[in-house]
């Protein structure tokens, strides 16, 4: 099967309109179990979705254990006393878990992404052969981490939430200095949820002059608010190439990283409503009319009829002409042509006028 992310960023070198990529986002969703982790990658299938990510940790590389911020965790009852580091532990997906994800993924025709959160777990995620690698925010200023996960020349999707431009800037070359040009920049903050102020799509074009790259977009919107399934499709006429949305078996079992996870049945929608607003953009530059155009033209445009009774003979002249909208006749254009010829016929009033019926 061919990368899809792959394909997306060579059509936007030869400067085509590619179709947004759609990666459903499972990050903690699946709560420790491998068997909730199939019913969202399912989901996301069933969905439309072009990939999914997968977040691969070893908890030991990756957090120290009296690990205080809570920001992102779901402090459902329960859990307000257990630390971080022990609970994500608890629910931390094993190796041989990955293991069986993998293929079950790919039979479903999804692109795998890895977003791998320490060097323990990327070294375990090359022998899976993901299709895209996501750097997380965690990792931002990794050099030797970000240098090795560039080497795969694979995509790189850069999380940028919270970054400065120069931080930026230093991570993609980072990435270039190793041969790999296939960044996108994935604008979000990961607060959950993300207050509506915190989205700033417009920084969304900024972001692609400065940088000469695509941009993606993803969103952690107030899952339970309509606005999550209306808010990232602004940034579409932005020109993105990417959206990732949390995506979770069920929310209402106040599971991990649920606060911007949709439901099977709402991803649907929303996917269903970003390939409605791709066909609504259309291009960017005029091309022929299409079908629609022209039926919208044929009906809506005036065309010349007769302002009073033309006899046969008479000569047709500017004022025995006015133009109505009608069924048939001839374009105002083309009547400069038509004055001072002869009616061929009688022509009565709000008639049309065409060239068969004049000399």
């Amino acid at each position: 099967m061919t990368n899809k992310l792959k394909n997306i960023l060579q059509n936007q070198k030869k400067e085509q309109k590619p179709q947004i990529f759609v990666i459903a986002e499972m990050a903690w969703s699946h709560n420790g179990s491998p068997d909730n982790a199939k019913k969202i990658i399912k989901g996301a299938a069933e969905a439309g979705a072009d990939a999914v990510n997968f977040h691969i940790t070893s908890m030991k590389d990756y957090m120290v254990k009296d690990y205080g911020c809570a920001a992102g965790q779901t402090l459902s009852a329960g859990k307000e006393e257990e630390k971080i580091y022990d609970y994500l532990a608890k629910i931390n997906l094993k190796n041989r878990d990955w293991e069986e994800l993998f293929p079950y993924a790919k039979n479903l025709r999804l692109d795998i992404c890895v977003m791998p959160n320490d060097f323990e777990s990327f070294n375990f995620s090359k022998k899976l052969n993901p299709d895209n690698y996501v750097i997380a925010s965690a990792c931002f200023l990794e050099e030797d981490f970000i240098r090795e996960v560039a080497k795969q020349k694979k995509p790189v999707i850069l999380r940028i939430g919270g970054a400065t431009l120069s931080e930026i800037e230093k991570v993609v070359n980072l990435i270039k200095a190793e041969g790999n040009d296939e960044i996108i920049l994935l604008h979000g903050i990961q607060l959950y949820p993300t207050k509506l102020e915190d989205a700033r799509l417009n920084l969304i074009p900024s972001l692609k002059r400065i940088f000469g790259l695509p941009v993606g977009l993803a969103d952690h919107i107030d899952a339970e608010s309509e606005l999550a399934l209306i808010i990232p499709l602004i940034a579409l006429p932005m020109g993105i190439a990417v959206i990732e949305k949390h995506l979770t078996y069920d929310r209402s079992l106040k599971g991990e990283d649920i606060e911007a996870a949709l439901n099977p049945d709402e991803f649907k929608k929303f996917v269903e409503y970003i390939r409605a607003g791709e066909r609504a953009l259309g291009e960017s530059y005029f091309k022929e009319l299409s079908e629609g155009e022209l039926k919208y033209r044929n009906v809506s445009r005036k065309r010349a009829v007769a302002a009073q009774k033309i006899n046969k003979g008479e000569e047709v002249t500017r004022d025995k002409i006015t133009f109505k909208r009608a069924d048939e006749g001839l374009s105002p254009s083309e009547i400069k042509s038509l004055i001072g010829r002869k009616a061929k016929c009688d022509i009565e009033g709000e008639d049309p006028i065409s060239w068969d019926k004049v000399e």
